[in-house]
């Protein structure tokens, strides 16, 4: 009775970890969760002013399935600061990122179409690719810098996606990582998709978009969103650019699917972009006090772990304590300590976990402590 489109699907580690966190939780125990990657920080309020506002003026029915025309200019102007020119015609706003991600995918993928994923990757790309009816290719990265160096395709191939700042490592691709993308890309005639959605959480430099590359305009997807930078990621919102042909098909996936992003949603969406910035910054500023207390944290108990340069998580190889998804069980049985498992993210993670240091550095340092004594009884 089931559909074999979801044979080869697992569900989500991250939720399913989380809801294992939640079962302890609900049996009284007091477990620290390092597992989901979401801010711990309220949504600002002029973002939440701007929905309430929305709501009163009774703002709630459908919008444009693309969005509303507002969104789409503060969005194509937000996309100049990525040296993007893009028209707000060029612009899907969707319930999500994620959305965004599973829309591209299946606009341009075909059955037996192969699609590049750099291991370790997010957990989500696998399966879109799978549901498209296409096949990941998992090519390893550096665990030096988490970067990938020079890589084969292949005449199935079509796309590379790149995650950049990266989920799970943290890493950022520089500009020369990027080139070499995109030099493959052009040479070899592919689409890249570029997910930028922690493109503001960066402790240093600046965010290069790989579609303002030369030769990348017309071959990139972009995909951003506003969980991540805006502590959002219940009002599912998110947005893309992408070539005509690639957008209208985009379009038509979501007027048959989620038909368009909650309205009252999309006005907390232009206060976001046009509203004070500060907030971002002092975010950003927490997440890197927190890094440096982990990172210094867990290098203490004998952990190898590089500190990230953006992004919230820290990927940690375990391998002296065991495998990734053994210390991760252990953490959580044992100590009420709640992680994923680096496999979740492609083979290359087995022997790691990744550790979301979205929460109180109260909580982290707490955690620490409780991982130092379980790991000395190890």
């Amino acid at each position: 009775m089931m559909s074999k489109r979801l044979d080869e699907i697992e569900e989500s580690a991250t939720f399913r970890i989380a809801a294992l966190a939640n079962k302890f939780r609900r049996d009284g125990k007091d477990v620290i969760s390092f597992s989901i990657g979401e801010p711990d920080f309220d949504t600002p309020s002029h973002i939440k002013n701007a929905a309430k506002k929305a709501l009163d003026e009774g703002r709630t029915h459908y919008t444009p399935s693309a969005g509303i025309p507002e969104l789409r200019e503060g969005i194509a102007r937000k996309f100049e600061e990525n040296g993007l020119e893009v028209a707000p015609n060029d612009i899907i706003v969707t319930p999500g990122a994620k959305q965004a991600i599973f829309e591209a995918i299946h606009a341009v993928l075909n059955e037996g179409d192969e699609a590049v994923l750099f291991d370790p990757a997010w957990v989500s790309y696998d399966p879109c690719i799978k549901l498209a009816g296409a096949k990941p290719i998992w090519v390893p990265v550096s665990e030096e810098d988490f970067k990938p160096d020079d890589f084969a395709v292949t005449k199935k191939t079509k796309m590379i996606i790149v995650n950049s700042p990266c989920n799970p490592t943290g890493a950022v691709f520089d500009r020369s990582t990027l080139n070499l993308i995109a030099d493959i890309a052009v040479d070899h005639d592919l689409l890249v998709l570029s997910d930028e959605v922690y493109e503001k959480i960066l402790y240093a430099g600046k965010h290069i978009s790989i579609g303002s590359f030369e030769g990348m305009h017309d071959r990139t997807i972009t995909v951003n969103g506003f969980s991540k930078t805006y502590a959002m990621t219940g009002w599912r919102l998110g947005y893309a650019t992408a070539p005509p042909d690639i957008l209208d098909a985009m379009l038509k996936l979501q007027q048959h699917s989620t038909s368009c992003a909650t309205s009252f949603v999309q006005y907390g969406g232009i206060a976001a972009l046009e509203g004070p910035q500060e907030c971002v910054a002092e975010m950003v500023n927490e997440f890197k006090a927190r890094r440096d207390l982990i990172v210094d944290g867990l290098s203490s108990l004998g952990f190898k772990c590089k500190k990230p340069d953006g992004t919230f998580y820290v990927f940690a190889n375990v391998s002296q304590f065991g495998g990734g998804a053994e210390v991760a069980e252990r953490l959580l049985r044992d100590a009420y300590v709640a992680v994923t498992p680096g496999i979740a993210f492609g083979s290359s993670g087995k022997d790691h976990i990744r550790i979301s240091y979205a929460i109180s550095q109260a909580r982290i340092s707490e955690g620490l402590d409780r991982i130092e004594s379980l790991m000395r009884n190890i």
